[in-house]
C-alpha cells in the first residue's frame, strides 16, 4: 500500500486501525491523518515499542488493509 493510498482512503482505514492498535485514541487517529511518521510515533509511544517494531506492525497491517479493505475495491 502507497502512502497516498493510506491518506486518501484514511477515513476507512482509520477504523482498521483503531482495532489493530486499541491504545490509539480517536484524537491520535485524527491527528494522524493517514500519514506514516505520526502513525509511527503514536504506536511507539502508546506501545513503548522501537521505531523497528512499530514499522514492523504498520508493514504487517498496511499488507492485511490492502488484501482486505482496499483490494475490494474497484480500482
Amino acid at each position: 500500500m502507497t502512502r497516498d493510498a493510506i491518506q486518501d482512503n484514511w477515513p476507512d482505514l482509520a477504523g482498521h486501525a483503531k482495532r489493530q492498535w486499541s491504545k490509539l485514541t480517536d484524537e491520535d487517529l485524527q491527528s494522524i491523518a493517514g500519514r506514516r511518521v505520526p502513525l509511527s510515533g503514536k504506536i511507539q509511544e502508546r506501545y513503548g515499542v522501537g521505531r523497528e517494531e512499530a514499522e514492523k506492525q504498520m508493514v504487517a497491517w498496511e499488507r492485511t488493509m490492502n488484501d482486505t479493505v482496499l483490494g475490494k475495491r474497484p480500482r
